[in-house]
């Protein structure tokens, strides 16, 4: 039985967890959930193409997305603006499709005032050391600019009690197993499925 209405699911965490590298693993493995383009003011990093990773907008334009309502949500993160286009995930949720927001963690929280019926999931590093390595392994960051990373990163880890599930990423292919185990149990809840098998009774 067709459902109505899609899954939101929402995967965020500290910066250099590893949520764009799971995300990718998950597009591949499992071609019913979309994935959802978020915008950004910072500059594309090496590999990175416009409309794949992000779309790469000005700070001006990012402001006028943000008057004109066109974010789902939005956040200032290490002085650049991050945030999701409101129409794709909107049309696709209601098309029936399960639709993966890959955002950052303020955002998340803004997410889950308007969709607290989305499914939020937090990536976790195996450990802070894991989590700084990664970071500086990417070589696009001062030293300055990974102490501020890791000082926010630990805030962010704070607010792990406010999502349904942790998942560390310890392995990619281990991490991708385990959401989309948690996709699979979500979408066989009762209560996303109860009133549409009620229907077939009263018919």
């Amino acid at each position: 039985m067709k459902r109505e209405k899609g899954l939101l699911i929402v995967l965020s965490g500290p910066s250099g967890v590893g949520k764009g590298t799971v995300c990718g693993a998950l597009r591949k493995e499992d071609t019913d959930i979309r994935y959802s383009v978020s915008a950004t003011t910072r500059a594309p990093r090496e590999g990175e193409a416009e409309g794949v990773n992000y779309f790469y907008k000005s700070k001006a334009e990012f402001e006028r997305m943000i008057q004109d309502g066109e974010l789902l949500e939005y956040a200032q993160y290490v002085e650049n603006y991050y945030g999701t286009p409101r129409s794709y995930v909107e049309d696709m949720l209601a098309a029936g499709h399960d639709v993966i927001l890959e955002i950052e963690v303020q955002g998340a929280l803004q997410v889950k005032e308007t969709f607290p019926e989305g499914v939020f999931i937090f990536l976790m590093p195996p450990s802070l050391n894991e989590l700084r390595s990664r970071i500086e392994e990417r070589g696009t960051e001062t030293a300055d600019l990974i102490d501020n990373r890791m000082t926010v990163a630990k805030e962010e880890i704070d607010l792990m009690d406010k999502y349904d599930y942790v998942v560390e990423n310890d392995e990619v292919e281990s991490a991708v197993e385990r959401i989309k185990a948690i996709v699979t149990a979500e979408n066989c809840k009762k209560d996303r499925l109860i009133h549409l098998y009620k229907s077939l009774v009263e018919e």
